[in-house]
């Protein structure tokens, strides 16, 4: 049966999509099946697989405002092992036209039950907000992972989608769980990185993912062309960096 995870913080900038992307491509190639969901109007997570976002028949707005089949609208092998859930801007207006709508908050939910045991994990990629589409997503998942960039407001936030975590889990979705904190945009030549996860370690009782995601220009460069950073470039920092996630989130157990 399929693990579904939402990656989400309502700070934008911390590496919800990049991890979106690489940790689905990292588990893909440990032989995993996976699907991304990609509920981030911006839509780059999208993007960030090679798909043209603009010029995409049926996404994940059409799949909630009830124009299309979930079926119809999954993308297949975009990389080995992985399909994909395409969004783009039209998203943006789905929170409006779904205001009316009784039971709005498990829309997602109702089409990826449907789907999830085709696959070993479900990932989620959540917008920069606390917004209908993330209450979607996390009524759907079975985990919340919040990468955490190494910066000095890392902390700030975190409590609110912890608290807003646990509301879900309270009136909407009893079986939610924290997945964990990973930590992003590690520089270690800095002293702010290093005091920044000690910080965080020592106020969270949360599960926090041993890997640490560095700072890496190959792992920026990735998108642009299309590719997820393991067939960008392999051997690089961010690569393994992935792929030793990958292997924690496989070996988590709940």
């Amino acid at each position: 049966m399929g693990r579904v995870i939402a990656i989400a913080n309502q700070k934008g900038g911390v590496g919800k999509t990049t991890t979106s992307i690489n940790l689905s491509a990292a588990l893909a190639e440990k032989g995993k099946k996976v699907l991304v969901i990609d509920t981030d109007p911006q839509g780059n997570t999208t993007s960030g697989f090679g798909i043209d976002k603009n010029n995409v028949e049926n996404t994940i707005y059409e799949l909630m405002i009830g124009n299309c089949e979930v079926q119809d609208c999954v993308q297949k092998n975009i990389v080995e092992g992985v399909d994909i859930i395409p969004a783009n801007v039209d998203l943006a207006a789905a929170e409006i036209e779904l205001i009316d709508t009784e039971n709005k908050e498990y829309i997602l939910k109702k089409h990826i039950d449907q789907i999830k045991d085709h696959y070993d994990f479900v990932m989620i990629d959540c917008p920069p907000s606390l917004s209908m589409l993330t209450v979607n997503a996390m009524t759907t998942a079975d985990t919340v992972l919040v990468p955490i960039q190494c910066e000095y407001y890392a902390l700030e936030g975190l409590s609110q989608l912890v608290h807003t975590v646990n509301l879900v889990k309270e009136r909407l979705n009893p079986n939610l769980e924290m997945e964990g904190v990973v930590f992003t945009m590690f520089d270690s030549r800095t002293n702010l990185s290093l005091q920044v996860v000690e910080n965080v370690k020592s106020h969270i009782d949360e599960k926090v993912y041993k890997t640490i995601i560095p700072r890496n220009i190959r792992l920026a460069e990735a998108p642009s062309y299309g590719i997820p950073i393991n067939l960008y470039d392999s051997k690089s920092a961010g690569a393994e960096a992935y792929r030793l996630l990958a292997q924690e989130v496989i070996e988590r157990k709940f």
